[in-house]
């Protein structure tokens, strides 16, 4: 995609004489709106002017980049001004400004046409280039001048770090990460050459860190040159020698900011320091946990808040109207119970997408949420629509398989010519990336179904003689995947057998609910019991497990599982196995399909049930403690 796709010739005016910027910038978007690049003429001037608010886009030699990222943009595109005359447009150098660009971006997706015009930023810090651009007397030349120089970058040799006995490294980033963020780059990086610097930029621009640093290039740095007019994470600068300026600085002084690193003064970060990791110092197991935890913290407030919202539901509904709808029989429960669903269907996507994006960034998101989304639906070639859902464990997989196929995608894509850049983000990676984990999917989802419909047929041939036994197995199932095929077929058994009416099948399905309840349950305990075995945020989010776990929505524990599937699984399934015996034992029975302690009142020998619903939640707390490790381990 050339940077010429942007810019429509009837978007172009030359020669032209312009009063003041205020007329500059009318200009300039009328040209815009004229081409239809704009939904709301209004709200991109709004963006524009807010964009001017923090620092006029003038950035001296002549060259003013107007800029604004907005929902009013229809399509992304630039348009263009020459003004031999020049005009007042505020520049840091105090000159006037005679070649103006004004680029449109479309709000949430820019990434595409970002990676375009971050090149045509670096071509205009050839001053000999604007100056042809200024001079040209047609628009057909004026376009001709600028894919002539893009097609002169594209032949030329991909630039490299500049080495030097010298090490330095820099970030570069604007409030809109459009223009200035590679315009510092750029400068930054030629003046390096000249000064036989060691030399690497990171550029944090609107479509994430391009070229990002690692821990071991800041570690090996003499200094660093930190050009940003917003906001970053210092702390991994924290004990290096650390020059702060902003983008215009590195525009147009590089070389007294290379000087000032020599003599700068070493930067000590005053909140939580996190280090930048880097993927080749830690071992696979780290690499995996990192990504994984990565998944889990996002996914916690949509367990959390949807959760709670279902909770809600049960207690504003009517059991009596309908017990088989408990929480959707009146309206007002209904509302809370389909927003709460509606937040735990966002769960798996999640846990998956964000899985993805820690291993392969951007790129990785989109088809880590759609692996999420197949594993949750259970879709395979025979049955499009959903089968039988493979759960979080299947979310998991579908992250990492994500991630690292994404991963390996861009490597390939590296050997691409130099004009395809721009489709990669929005054609090549999605594109690939979603066909490829739809199919691993449906290879999986049809896997989890077969061994659910065998799981299902060993319950039915165990029969009702040996209900004990029964109970444990029910119960641990309960707790094995939390909404798997483990745990569906327990609870499709557990429903089953309800339909029966009679006191055999009341309690299966007291066992069944039980053996769900215990989960959150005992999360809960163990982060108030055992805190140095939990993070901050799964501390501060435990006791949400309590109300979770009494209103049996055992996905409460499904974040905590999956931070930590070795341990906490097993944990969780021996304290529903003993609860799910114990109600047996007690024959203790259930109504109700669900529901928790709402519907505690159609319990038989309630009190025992609670017995039993706490010496299972116990037994699962203390073997968290015994077994996880703590969290500095």
């Amino acid at each position: 995609m050339k940077i010429s796709e942007f810019i429509d010739p009837k978007g172009i005016k030359l020669q032209v004489a312009l009063a003041d910027q205020n007329e500059a910038i009318d200009q300039l978007i009328s040209l815009h709106d004229s081409v239809g690049n704009l939904k709301d003429v209004a709200g991109f001037k709004d963006a524009i002017l807010a964009r001017e608010a923090k620092g006029s886009t003038a950035i001296g030699n002549g060259i003013a980049v107007p800029h604004g990222k907005s929902a009013s943009v229809a399509k992304a595109g630039v348009t263009a001004i020459t003004c031999p005359a020049g005009v007042d447009y505020k520049a840091l150098d105090g000159k006037p400004s005679n070649l103006l660009f004004m680029i449109a971006a479309p709000e949430g997706g820019a990434d595409t046409h970002l990676e375009v015009l971050s090149k045509l930023m670096t071509m205009l810090m050839d001053a000999a280039f604007c100056k042809t651009l200024v001079e040209a007397k047609t628009v057909d030349e004026f376009l001709g001048l600028i894919d002539k120089k893009e097609a002169e970058k594209d032949a030329a040799t991909p630039a490299k770090a500049s080495s030097g006995s010298k090490k330095i490294v820099a970030v570069t980033a604007c409030p809109t990460g459009i223009a200035h963020t590679f315009m510092a780059a750029e400068a930054l990086e030629q003046k390096a050459k000249e000064l036989n610097i060691g030399f690497r930029v990171e550029k944090d621009g609107s479509g994430g860190a391009k070229d990002p640093l690692t821990a071991a290039e800041i570690a090996e740095a003499d200094a660093v040159i930190v050009a940003c007019d917003k906001n970053i994470d210092m702390s991994v600068f924290d004990g290096k020698k650390v020059v702060l300026a902003s983008t215009k600085e590195a525009i147009h002084t590089p070389e007294k900011l290379f000087k000032k690193a020599e003599t700068a003064s070493v930067y000590h970060h005053t909140g939580a320091v996190t280090k930048k990791s880097d993927d080749s110092n830690e071992t696979l197991g780290r690499q995996l946990y990192k990504h994984l935890m990565n998944g889990v913290s996002h996914m916690l407030p949509f367990v959390i808040g949807g959760g709670i919202l279902i909770a809600i539901a049960f207690l504003l509904d009517d059991y009596s109207i309908d017990p088989s709808n408990f929480g959707t029989n009146t309206p007002v429960a209904a509302w809370f119970k389909t927003i709460g669903g509606g937040a735990f269907g966002f769960m798996l996507p999640i846990l998956a997408g964000f899985i993805a994006q820690s291993i392969a960034d951007r790129p990785g998101l989109a088809v880590g949420f759609v692996g999420g989304l197949l594993a949750s639906t259970g879709a395979t070639f025979a049955n499009p629509g959903g089968a039988v859902p493979s759960a979080f464990l299947g979310a998991l997989v579908a992250g990492f398989v994500a991630g690292y196929f994404m991963k390996w995608l861009e490597k390939v894509c590296d050997a691409l010519p130099q004009s395809l850049e721009g489709i990669k983000p929005v054609l090549i990676y999605p594109l690939c990336g979603i066909t490829v984990i739809g199919l691993v999917m449906c290879a999986i989802n049809p896997l989890v179904g077969a061994l659910n419909s065998w799981i299902s047929g060993v319950l039915t041939g165990m029969g009702t003689t040996s209900l004990i036994p029964l109970g444990i197995i029910l119960g641990a199932m309960m707790a094995t995947d939390m909404g798997g095929p483990l745990n569906k077929a327990a609870y499709v058994f557990g429903t089953a057998a309800l339909a029966e009416q009679n006191e055999v099948g009341w309690m299966i399905m007291a066992a069944v609910m039980v053996g769900g309840m215990v989960p959150p349950i005992a999360i809960a305990l163990a982060t108030l019991i055992f805190p140095k075995k939990f993070t901050v945020a799964e501390r501060k989010a435990g006791p949400v497990n309590f109300i979770m776990g009494f209103c049996f929505i055992t996905e409460g524990a499904i974040p905590y599982a999956a931070a930590d599937p070795l341990h906490v699984i097993p944990s969780l399934m021996v304290g529903s196995g003993v609860a799910g015996a114990l109600s047996m034992a007690f024959k203790c029975t259930l109504m109700a399909p669900h529901g928790g302690i709402f519907v505690f009142p159609v319990v038989g020998n309630a009190l025992l049930y609670l017995v039993a619903l706490a010496i299972g939640s116990f037994v699962s707390c203390l073997l968290l403690g015994v077994l996880k490790k703590t969290v500095e381990d």
